[in-house]
């Protein structure tokens, strides 16, 4: 039998006879688990089991950068995981080589392989002998499409995704793309949100549906990462002189998924890469799905000619939610969790937090938690009790008169004329705007807004409110004028 380079073979005489396989389980296990699912998939994924010399045992990785890495910041930890399963055990030797055939078994990783159809992984070949992917495998790999990298989360799907006003749009946009991947006038999808309004949900609900058609029999190829990850392995592949590699794997696809796309604002090398990835996709009729926190006519980082190509498709936006849309997702949550939780508090709850989704689902999830481990009723006041500092962060209440100043900058108005009788439509439509975000974001009731703009009856804020509402859902520039000023007023 024959060694890989850089890989002793041992012979049997020194050989330890133990069962290697078995505690190799524990040790990946174990190390998993102390590192988190992420770090796990991005540096970890790709060891595999070598052999036994003695009282040294052999780790294997793919490439000389990611032995390089794990031996220096995993190394020690790795060596003192085995020495705990096996007191022989003097030294773990990390190297770059491919499993002999015959000393290992697959190992299972536990709940982080879920995706993985075979539920365990498979030995790894170096670059130069790899097996390359075909289209059936691209979801098997970590879940990302090709490559080690971040997984699909299994509760990112479109069922689990709750539909209101200021996401229907794009929730229609994207289902139309997991259905019909390279739609005309759907290639590229450029999805565009604010922190927390469900971006990356959809992304990874779109490859999840293309999943499911593979799994169908009809083979689709999905590459999914975020742009830093892009950065990462375009760095990598440089590095380890496999540039032509990166380039075949990624323009091989039928559907490429980036999440985050601001990160490569400032990075010119990376830009280009991708420029001209994006280029070869859509020439070759494959489906380009993009995610960033603004429009692309807003990403003023971007070179122009990327920009333009990045609007030449569907662009869909995702608006901040609005106090039904945050109930209904509360009471989503609550109901796959089984739990009961009072409709005083889901209003409150649904009242205080309102600028991003996740801080709201993560106070939800305290909540329940919380009344599970100490058999107490949810309600109101331990709601307040329990909350209380996430609840005391938001009350960093932006006031009404800050928002009168921040609207009339903008506006190039008066602040005067906030409560003044004038009713030009140049100062009437940013009264009503002022009106509109002093009802999202402070706990005013309607008189007391309306008192603060001139003395005005509060059937003229329900009105400015309502007329701001309907001109977002109907003016998509207008709703990003009225969204960046809310931003502004909550950073």
């Amino acid at each position: 039998m024959r060694a890989a380079p850089d890989v002793k073979v041992a012979g049997s005489e020194t050989a330890m006879p133990v069962d290697l396989s078995g505690e190799w389980n524990r040790v990946r296990a174990r190390l998993q688990s102390e590192v988190g699912e992420v770090e796990y998939r991005t540096w970890l994924r790709q060891m595999a089991l070598g052999i036994a010399d003695g009282d040294e045992v052999t780790v294997l990785l793919p490439t000389r950068f990611l032995r390089d890495w794990v031996r220096s910041h995993y190394g020690d930890r790795i060596t003192q995981l085995w020495q705990a399963e096996n007191v022989h055990v003097r030294r773990v030797d990390i190297r770059v080589g491919r499993s002999p055939e015959g000393l290992t078994t697959p190992v299972s990783t536990g709940p982080a392989d879920a995706n993985d159809e075979a539920g365990g992984a498979s030995p790894v070949l170096p670059p130069e002998t790899a097996a390359p992917a075909s289209p059936a495998q691209a979801l098997d790999e970590g879940s990302e499409g090709r490559g080690d990298g971040i997984g699909l989360d299994h509760r990112f799907t479109f069922d689990t995704f709750v539909v209101g006003k200021p996401n229907e749009f794009a929730f229609a946009c994207a289902g139309r793309v997991a259905d019909k991947p390279s739609s005309p006038g759907f290639n590229p999808l450029f999805l565009y949100g604010g922190v927390g309004l469900g971006k990356t949900h959809l992304m990874h609900a779109i490859a999840w549906k293309l999943q499911g058609v593979r799994r169908a029999n009809m083979p689709v190829s999905v590459a999914y990462m975020s742009a830093e990850k892009f950065m990462y392995k375009f760095i990598a592949a440089i590095r380890n002189q496999s540039t032509i590699e990166f380039k075949d794997n990624l323009r091989s696809v039928d559907v490429l998924m980036i999440d985050d796309l601001q990160f490569l604002i400032g990075k010119d090398n990376t830009q280009e890469e991708f420029f001209h990835t994006f280029n070869a996709l859509v020439d070759a009729g494959k489906q380009i799905v993009v995610s960033a926190d603004k429009s692309p006519s807003d990403l003023s980082g971007l070179e122009d000619r990327l920009r333009t190509r990045l609007g030449c498709g569907m662009v869909a936006d995702l608006h901040a939610t609005t106090f039904e849309l945050r109930i209904s997702i509360l009471e989503a949550k609550a109901a796959k969790a089984s739990v009961s939780v009072p409709p005083r508090v889901l209003e409150f709850l649904a009242h205080k937090i309102t600028s991003n989704v996740r801080e709201l689902e993560g106070a939800l999830n305290r909540l329940v938690a919380h009344s599970a481990l100490f058999q107490r009723p949810i309600t109101l006041e331990t709601t307040q009790e329990v909350l209380h500092d996430i609840l005391r962060a938001h009350d960093r209440r932006v006031t009404i008169e800050e928002i009168q100043r921040k609207v009339a900058e903008h506006y190039n108005i008066r602040l005067t004329d906030m409560s003044s009788a004038r009713r030009a439509r140049n100062v009437a439509r940013p009264r009503q705007v002022a009106m509109f975000l002093a009802k999202q974001l402070t706990s005013r009731s309607l008189p007391e807004i309306g008192r603060k703009f001139g003395n005005r009856d509060h059937t003229t804020v329900m009105h400015a409110v309502s007329r701001v509402s309907g001109l977002m859902e109907s003016d998509s520039a207008f709703s990003e004028d009225v969204e960046l000023l809310r931003r502004m007023l909550e950073s």
